[in-house]
């Protein structure tokens, strides 16, 4: 397990390098996540019995990163237009049903799944559109997975007090700091490949470090509580010795969105 745990991470931290710097590439890699995501989550809510739309979820969920990534706006924030629409087509759809039963959570879960992984996932394209984007998202990436790693590293040798035993037993508040001591160390680090004008006071790479931490932190934990809920030990079992792409990119989906209106509004402004 271990074996194969390093064979997929030399491999994703080889494509993940690659697709930064390519932007075409990097926009296939994040359509690619995103519908494995989408996938991953409505199997796992429907082999709890909660049926879905799952195949009109998936085609709003890809087009949500497309919308962002070709500049396709109809108005300011697209995205979220487009999350309305979705959901009164999801009605629709419901409506023309001969069956009325389980509609709230069809549709709640439907709409809940696109909002949860494509939107919340689709700031990277954000912050890849951004002007010296393509080291922004690497120090994104490189804060959230280290400090991953530092939770993993400090919490499996001395974890002894559990953090939230109920949604992750094996989660530990000496694991969280480890996560929050790496994660400051990252993003200090990350200073190093920031561009000229871009680079981060010591306060700001500070602050930075200790939040996205913990936003990876509770990211991870999100994920355990639904597939908890979905009595699932993984979201699939498509990458060897890590899991599904949703173990993967949990931390993501908070550290994200949180990064992106930083930069825009404290940095670049």
């Amino acid at each position: 397990m271990l074996l194969k745990r390093l064979v997929s991470t030399i491999v994703l931290v080889a494509l993940t390098a690659t697709a930064i710097i390519i932007k075409p590439l990097f926009i296939a890699v994040i359509l690619f996540f995103t519908f494995c995501g989408l996938y991953e989550f409505f199997g796992m809510v429907e082999r709890k019995g909660v049926p879905t739309y799952k195949y009109f979820g998936t085609i709003i969920g890809l087009i949500i990163p497309l919308s962002i990534a070709y500049k396709f706006e109809l108005t300011k924030g697209w995205e979220l237009l487009f999350i309305v629409l979705a959901l009164i087509a999801i009605f629709i759809l419901q409506i023309s049903k001969k069956e009325t039963t389980q509609a709230v959570f069809s549709i709640s879960t439907t709409l809940f799944g696109v909002t949860y992984i494509s939107w919340l996932f689709s700031f990277l394209v954000k912050i890849r559109l951004l002007p010296h984007g393509a080291a922004l998202v690497g120090a994104l990436i490189f804060i959230t997975k280290i400090s991953d790693i530092g939770a993993y590293l400090i919490g499996s040798p001395f974890g002894k007090h559990p953090l939230l035993p109920r949604i992750s037993p094996k989660k530990s508040i000496e694991g969280l700091a480890g996560a929050v001591f790496f994660g400051i160390l990252a993003a200090l680090a990350s200073n190093s490949f920031l561009p000229q004008r871009s680079i981060f006071s010591v306060v700001h790479l500070v602050f930075m470090g200790f939040s996205l931490s913990l936003l990876s932190q509770l990211g991870d934990l999100s994920e355990s509580l639904i597939k908890r809920d979905c009595l699932s030990k993984d979201s699939s079992k498509l990458i060897p010795g890590i899991g599904g792409v949703l173990d993967l990119i949990d931390s993501l989906l908070f550290t994200g969105p949180v990064f992106y209106f930083y930069i825009y509004r404290i940095i670049l402004a």
